[in-house]
């Protein structure tokens, strides 16, 4: 996590209401710049998801094999963080999805204010 990451930064998802049309027109800037980065807004982008961190001695590393378990800071239901770039956007926690698929998702507990962009 970034040191200027800061957890009041972050807004408990019950608290985090969509803007109404007025505020998003408002965000968005109205007139010629509006429609410029309403374009953007169907642009895909990643977002990473960190579990936790490892830091291992060089020695350890370079004995890492199939099978072998690197042990991270974190405990399973601990919650995990969702960053875009270096900048954390979100916590969450990590869930099964009901498909019968075992891909995963995050429900969402917390998160930033993005009104100001990326």
């Amino acid at each position: 996590m970034s040191d200027e990451t800061n957890s009041n930064d972050l807004t408990p998802l019950a608290e985090t209401l969509p803007p109404t049309d007025a505020e998003r027109d408002e965000m968005l800037g109205g007139g010629p710049g509006r429609r410029r980065e309403s374009a953007f807004m169907g642009v895909p982008i990643d977002v990473m998801i960190s579990v936790g961190k490892a830091r291992p001695l060089v020695s350890e590393l370079v004995q890492l094999r199939r099978d072998s378990v690197l042990t991270l800071n974190s405990k399973i239901d601990d919650p995990v963080e969702l960053y875009i770039g270096d900048r954390l956007i979100a916590r969450g926690e990590l869930q099964e999805l009901d498909d019968g698929t075992g891909q995963l998702g995050v429900r969402l507990t917390e998160v930033a204010d993005l009104s100001n962009g990326v």
